[in-house]
């Protein structure tokens, strides 16, 4: 164990050193080979007392705004929060307490969705609320044809 702070220090660094540790060349490589983990679960991989998902995210948010990957770093959030929220997939029926478990899954992408597509996702969770996906749909990745359909590329 460490007694070091996730912030403490040149994190950024500690950070890519810890991916490169691990046989990947960026930080998007080793979260994609893991699309279904939460950025905690993330974190905890890379260093369970010095790495916070916070600081996942913003590197990955840095190397998605770098490669204009920005709407697949959003449907690849998505999908880690569905899989947090609704493990067993989306449900058959919207009763309170599902309505509870769509709502924070929805909600906190929203929240990690960076300014640029805040938006964009908001329209997509709307749509996925007026138009259910069948039930137990739990997409394994950002290029799931339901997401790409909600949130598409941009065209460059």
């Amino acid at each position: 164990m460490s007694d070091r702070h996730p912030f403490q220090g040149n994190w950024v660094a500690r950070l890519y050193e810890r991916v490169r540790e691990r046989g990947f060349d960026s930080l998007t490589a080793f979260a994609e080979a893991r699309p279904t983990a939460s950025l905690v679960a993330l974190a905890k991989e890379l260093g369970p007392d010095d790495i916070a998902g916070v600081q996942v995210f913003k590197g990955l948010v840095a190397e998605a705004e770098r490669h204009n990957q920005v709407t697949r770093l959003v449907r690849g959030q998505l999908v880690r929060e569905l899989w947090a929220c609704l493990p067993s997939g989306w449900p058959a029926v919207l009763d309170d307490a599902n309505r509870f478990d769509v709502a924070h899954a929805l909600g906190a992408w929203v929240a990690f969705t960076p300014e640029t597509h805040k938006e964009r996702a908001d329209k997509a969770g709307d749509a996925l609320l007026a138009t259910p996906p069948p039930p137990g749909w739990l997409p394994l990745g950002p290029d799931d044809e339901l997401l790409r359909t909600l949130l598409p590329d941009e065209t460059v």
